[in-house]
């Protein structure tokens, strides 16, 4: 990303009223039916686990090294993660020169962490048995989605847990298993594990993407921001109908991974999923290089 490039007021505000489009089209009646005190046990983790709000999803960025031009982009004046610059066509506003040095080690550990990921072959053994796990004889206490029933109530869930072997390689998932469920886990984790048991068959694995584009936000265009936030919402469809809660009233068919038909129905998901996640990845992989090696803002562009 060397240098800079300079967008019309009518180019980059035609991006903008397109994303803001784009949002209200995949979560506007979601965030609707929310202010009516509903819940959604797959929306509701995207902006509760995750901790981009809907309101930083709606804000529409180009990204580092993207000048913007024109009277409009007076709307980024009191951004502080904005500064005035000055461009032959005029006064414009960018996302600060320094803030790749002050996230460097953000961009550096997340860099690391999806090419080591892309390096291992994916594994699609799991069948989505995290969310069984976080409530292994744990009872109703261990409950993590209270609006909606187990479908095999908790014995049921137990006994589908005892029966198989739990193969999750994401900390993230593994870090809410029950006290009774984390020693039958194939192995071992913990947070510095990340580096070395993270593979692109895990579904958290490709969900995350969403997590490291907005962790370096607003570096990263929002365009790719929501491809990821798109792929996120895929991947939580699916862990949630693999997952042991009965979903039926929010119109999400079981995929029932405690009968052979639904293992291998599970296996067909995760793998399209991991698919799907691989070009992404690749793609957030070169943002990154390209951050950290990035130099300075193009000729005639200077900051205020």
């Amino acid at each position: 990303m060397l240098g800079s490039t300079s967008l019309s007021e009518a180019e980059w505000t035609g991006r903008r009223t397109a994303h803001a489009v784009r949002i209200e089209n995949l979560v506007g009646d979601y965030l609707t039916d929310r202010g009516h005190g509903e819940v959604h046990p797959v929306l509701d983790f995207l902006f509760t686990y995750y901790s981009h709000r809907p309101g930083q999803l709606r804000r529409w960025n180009p990204g580092h090294g993207v000048v913007l031009t024109g009277p409009s982009a007076g709307d980024y004046a009191d951004f502080a993660s904005y500064e005035r610059v000055d461009t032959p066509e005029g006064p414009g506003y960018r996302v600060r020169s320094d803030l790749v040095e002050r996230r460097r080690s953000s961009i550096e550990f997340t860099l690391g962490l999806l090419t080591a990921t892309t390096e291992r072959a994916p594994l699609l053994g799991c069948f989505g048995l995290h969310e069984w796990a976080m409530v292994y004889r744990g009872g109703s206490s261990a409950q993590r989605h209270e609006q909606v029933p187990l479908r095999l109530g908790h014995e049921g869930t137990d006994a589908v847990v005892d029966s198989m072997t739990l193969r999750c390689t994401h900390y993230d998932a593994f870090r809410f298993f029950t006290p009774d469920a984390a020693p039958r886990n194939a192995v071992p984790l913990s947070p510095q594990s990340r580096l070395t048991s993270e593979q692109p068959g895990c579904i958290h694995a490709s969900m995350d993407l969403y997590k490291w584009c907005y962790k370096l936000g607003p570096l990263i265009d929002s365009e790719f921001l929501t491809d990821c936030f798109e792929l996120a919402l895929h991947a939580r469809t699916i862990d949630m109908r693999a997952s042991p809660y009965d979903l039926s009233d929010y119109d999400l068919e079981p995929i029932r991974i405690e009968t052979p038909v639904g293992r291998a129905e599970y296996v067909r998901a995760q793998g399209e999923l991991s698919a799907e996640a691989a070009p992404l990845r690749s793609a957030l992989i070169a943002r990154c290089q390209n951050l950290l090696i990035g130099g300075e803002f193009g000729v005639g562009i200077t900051a205020e």
